[in-house]
């Protein structure tokens, strides 16, 4: 189905939000718990799917709800429609620090875009979400990162959220080694695949962990500088940052 057009607009800087403008009876479909704030005449709906196919029966609902739960995210998906006579907006915030990123689905290839299993925010209503399973063995070796990804199929305006600063590349027949937990999304050709990083003394003591994820092909891919796994390792107490807090020389001593 065709989506809802939609305004929006980003607001802030390290900690952003996203402010979308609904004519009336236009809906935007959001995680569970992102909504922020929302204005006269905006009525909200928790259902089971986004919505984008009308004729689908309750065992395909069932069957799509399910693969949510192993991205872990919500069973349902809130529905917020513009029930009132004049633009009203509505606003969603990610759930941790970072950027979001707009994406105009019909300017992709095959209209269509991968991300990964927590990067989803928002999107207008006709946007169809499903889950992928990298089979390759590389993916399947480092668990949910890179083996469980999402794909937003669609026409319409979807917004995904990245942890830290946001990278765009385009990759032109090339090949990118990354963080596995720094890739947030990438056009669906661009080939998708978790390696092992060389050899023992590497994996061992180089400090980048066993596997990196490794992007090949001709297309657009978007890294994010602080992915969420890493943000908790440094606010931790036994975090690689934690030797910092004590402020001087003496501070250590003391510990």
């Amino acid at each position: 189905m065709q989506s809802h057009v939609i305004d929006y607009q980003i607001k802030g800087e390290s900690i952003q939000i996203v402010e979308v403008e609904l004519d009336p009876m236009e809906t935007v479909i959001a995680e569970a718990g992102a909504m922020l704030y929302m204005e006269d005449g905006i009525l909200f709906e928790t259902k089971m799917g986004d919505g984008s196919n009308m004729r689908q029966g309750i065992f395909d609902k069932l069957l799509s709800a399910g693969s949510r739960i192993l991205t872990g995210e919500s069973l349902f998906m809130t529905h917020f429609t513009n029930r009132g006579n004049k633009k009203s907006k509505v606003a969603f915030s990610a759930p941790y620090p970072g950027t979001i990123i707009p994406l105009d689905l019909a300017g992709l290839s095959n209209r269509e875009i991968i991300v990964q299993k927590d990067g989803f925010l928002c999107a207008a209503f006709g946007t169809k979400l499903s889950i992928v399973f990298n089979r390759k063995i590389g993916s399947g070796l480092v668990g949910g990162e890179g083996f469980i990804l999402q794909k937003l199929q669609g026409d319409g305006k979807a917004f995904v959220h990245a942890g830290g600063t946001v990278i765009e590349r385009t990759l032109n027949n090339e090949t990118l080694r990354v963080d596995t937990g720094c890739v947030v999304a990438f056009e669906s050709h661009v080939d998708f695949d978790v390696e092992s990083t060389g050899s023992l003394k590497s994996m061992v003591f180089g400090g980048e962990g066993i596997f990196l994820a490794t992007l090949r092909g001709t297309g657009k891919v978007w890294l994010q500088s602080m992915p969420i796994r890493k943000l908790v390792q440094a606010l931790s107490p036994y975090g690689r940052n934690s030797s910092k807090e004590a402020g001087g020389v003496l501070g250590n001593l003391f510990e």
